[in-house]
Order: C-alpha cells, then structure tokens, then sequence
C-alpha cells in the first residue's frame, strides 16, 4: 500500500549536505508515522549487518523503515535505491533486533520515499 502526501520541503544546507538531507527526510518520515498513531522504538539502529532508519510499532506489527531522501528524480526513484542486497542487510538487521529485543511478533518492511513536496510510504515493500 503506498501512501502520498505533501510537505514542505526545504532542504537543508551545510558543509554534509547528504547526511543531513537524508536526517531531514528520517524526520519527515517520523513524523508522518507519528500522525498515523505510530511509536517509534529506535532511530539509525546500527549492528553488525548494516542499519535500520526507523523502527516502529503500530497497528499490530513492528515496522522496519529504509528511508530515501532525494532532492529530485535525476538518479530514479528514492525507493529504487533499495535493491535486493540493500533489502538482504535490512532483514538481517531486523533479526539481529529481534533476538536482542525478544520481539517475535508481526513485522513489515516499509520504504519512504521523499522528495521535494512528497513523502510516499511503500508499506510491506518487500
């Protein structure tokens, strides 16, 4: 299920553009989970097999969120950037979450795309 929606959409400057575009776009994607009720429980979750955005909890299932941030289409799509290897690391990040938390439940993998004046949200993307 992909969500759209419109933000504003300024980004940020600095000497390292690209990381504090995509924290920019981790902050749009949070808050536009957090309007939809849900909780985060972890940002930028670093282990051995890579790192996680988000990680989220709502409507019955935890959520492990890839965010991209781009500041146009030039280059594709910000979700095309999650290929199957980029996929492989993220499930095993989440299993590396889930024996350490003991969580054994529900899970989805979304993807967020954003860019300037929309964020989309690819639910269960993979």
């Amino acid at each position: 299920m992909a969500m759209t929606s419109a933000d504003d959409f300024t980004t940020p400057s600095g000497t390292a553009g690209h990381l504090s575009l995509g924290r920019w776009g981790e902050h749009l994607a949070e808050r536009h989970y957090r309007r939809d009720g849900y909780r985060v429980l972890e940002r930028n979750r670093r282990c051995g097999s890579g790192e996680i955005n988000l990680i989220l909890e709502g409507r019955g299932a935890v959520v492990f969120c890839e965010v991209k941030t781009r500041t146009s289409q030039a280059f594709g799509h910000p979700a095309e950037a999650v290929d199957r290897r980029r996929q492989g690391r993220l499930r095993s990040a989440a299993v590396e979450w889930m024996r350490g938390s003991g969580y054994c439940g529900t899970v989805r993998f979304d993807v967020v795309a954003v860019l300037p004046g929309r964020v989309e949200r690819l639910e269960d993307a993979f």
